[in-house]
């Protein structure tokens, strides 16, 4: 892991007997996109409120950009945007009053104002929107007018609390786009959300919690790895698989070898005989290889290369990987506080 932005050590919350975040410890990478998953209730927004200076922990601390969120506040919130799930705009402003006000409230001088305004607007894809009220929005610009109020100090920390609530589908895809643009400009977003596949095609690194717990951190490649250790290998084949099947049993490093039939290749495994019977004799026709092995790409390389060799008629190849959703399924228990 690079260096992180943000360290959260022993973090908690508690409200009375309710135990709203749990000793949570977290390390946020500079320039990175953190997703941070789990149910409602399971502890999101309290962290980023606590992130944000609005909540004083019940005990622990964290550290953004080197400054102590309980030692240091002020120097904090210089350093972050944050932006909650649902925020307060001023209707009667136009688009560009709207940024120039909160550009005030965070101190910017007033002649590097208009050219902070234009530069965030034409970010945020708002240009043309720049004299209408804000009022006049639809939800998408809102949410994208919100976005670029986080940005008018230029924080280098984002804390989006559930920024894709309510948009359409276009608006989501914009959001992403933006998302990944600020990453490039250097800004580093930690992003609240329970609809997985928005945070799957945009994050970097994924933190899951459940009733106040961080079950699981890191990247997606790194959780998998260490919760599925071996990969599967899925071969489709036109014919020949039987020999097929016993070829990849004597290469080191596969652990085991299944076959299915074409019309069921899409399953995750193959169907059980009747009544514990010995499986069928493999047809001479198109159907799936699925090898879990224990090894690197040199060795899926390996195994290519002697079915080639044997003439094995291969059509496919690719190791089969699994999901952001299959993460948190596997994490998870379904508990709710």
């Amino acid at each position: 892991m690079g260096t992180p932005l943000v360290s959260i050590r022993n973090l908690s919350k508690q409200y009375g007997a309710f135990v709203a975040l749990d000793n949570l410890n977290l390390d946020i990478e500079a320039g990175s996109i953190f997703g941070f998953i789990g149910p409602n209730g399971a502890g999101k927004t309290t962290t980023m409120r606590i992130l944000s200076t609005l909540l004083t922990p019940t005990a622990g601390d964290a550290w953004i950009g080197g400054a102590c969120l309980s030692t240091h506040p002020d120097a904090v919130r210089a350093q972050i945007g944050y932006m909650p799930d649902f925020f307060g705009v001023y209707n009667d402003m136009r688009v560009w009053e709207y940024l120039d006000f909160f550009a005030g409230a965070y101190r910017v001088p007033p002649d590097a104002r208009p050219a902070m305004v234009t530069d965030l607007l034409t970010l945020v894809g708002l240009d043309a929107k720049r004299d209408a009220f804000v009022d006049e929005l639809s939800r998408g610009m809102k949410q994208r007018l919100g976005l670029a109020r986080t940005l008018v100090h230029n924080p280098s920390l984002l804390i989006l609390d559930e920024p894709a609530s309510g948009l359409d589908p276009r608006a989501r895809i914009e959001l992403r786009e933006l998302l990944k643009e600020l990453r490039q400009l250097g800004k580093t977003v930690l992003i609240s959300s329970h609809i997985l596949t928005e945070l799957a095609e945009v994050c970097t690194h994924v933190g899951i919690v459940e009733r106040g717990r961080l079950l699981v951190s890191g990247s997606i490649a790194e959780i998998l790895r260490r919760m599925q250790p071996a990969r599967v290998i899925q071969v489709r084949v036109l014919g020949r698989g039987a020999q097929g099947l016993e070829l990849l049993r004597t290469v080191p490093g596969v652990q085991d070898v299944t076959w299915l039939p074409v019309q069921a290749a899409g399953s995750l495994s193959p169907p059980p005989p009747p009544d514990g019977a010995p499986p069928p004799p493999i047809p001479d026709g198109p159907g799936l290889l699925r090898a879990r092995v224990l090894g690197d790409e040199r060795l899926q390389g390996a195994m290519l290369t002697l079915l080639v060799r044997h003439e094995i008629p291969v059509y496919a190849f690719h190791e089969e990987v699994s999901d952001l959703e299959d993460i948190f399924l596997r994490t998870t228990r379904g508990l709710v506080q």
